[in-house]
């Protein structure tokens, strides 16, 4: 896979729609029955709490929050920022070091030994294509703790990107996330219901989404 090419691919992922999609909802995926968050703690902050820095464990999420940093510092009106407000309901797919370590892999061939190498391999993908990724993993309006994804197997998700994503529930209670690479494999959920009680809910996950057919 051509660094290049990559590149060319994800920067035609649109972004178009994505400021007027936060807000909408996602009812499909929604447990009816459970009484809704109320807490406005945010994702960035939750991310933030670790610190800036990396470090050694490659099942935490410090290259993220490095991308969601370094997104909001060249480009302070990004739709990312929807991130940073608590009181947006959103959910948030995560991943992991591990999962940024696989991706730069995939797209350098390299092996990596730091986690601040993998996100130097990232980051050098140029801004708005980080951007564009980093949108693909949040569907707005919509807080969709692990009961309720278990219970909504093939619900198609829109991103704050406009691109969506489908639930894939496999043996009836481990969920899965099919993007648009058809040739990768899907993201599993390892680490849910990060800020539950709160209208911004996450998933740590396992492979970084790709919202184009690399």
């Amino acid at each position: 896979m051509h660094v290049r090419r990559v590149v060319a691919a994800l920067a035609t992922a649109t972004l178009a729609g994505a400021l007027t999609l936060v807000g909408a909802g996602s009812a499909s995926a929604h447990e009816g029955t459970a009484p809704p968050p109320t807490g406005t703690r945010s994702l960035a902050a939750v991310l933030a709490q670790d610190g800036s820095g990396f470090d050694r464990n490659w099942n935490d999420f410090d290259i993220v929050d490095n991308a969601v940093r370094a997104v909001l510092a060249a480009k302070p009106s990004s739709p990312v920022a929807v991130l940073a407000d608590g009181s947006v309901p959103l959910t948030a797919f995560l991943p992991t070091d591990a999962a940024f370590r696989r991706l730069a892999t995939d797209l350098t061939h390299k092996q990596y030994t730091s986690e601040s190498a993998v996100f130097a391999a990232v980051a050098s993908l140029g801004i708005d294509t980080v951007e564009a990724v980093l949108l693909y993993h949040v569907v707005p309006g919509a807080t969709i703790d692990y009961r309720a994804a278990r219970a909504a197997d093939g619900a198609q998700l829109t991103t704050a990107s406009g691109g969506t994503i489908t639930v894939d529930v496999r043996r009836h209670r481990w969920v899965t996330l099919v993007d648009a690479d058809p040739n990768d494999a899907d993201a599993a959920v390892v680490r849910p219901n990060i800020n539950k009680g709160n209208v911004q809910i996450a998933h740590g996950i396992s492979q970084v989404l790709r919202p184009v057919d690399l």
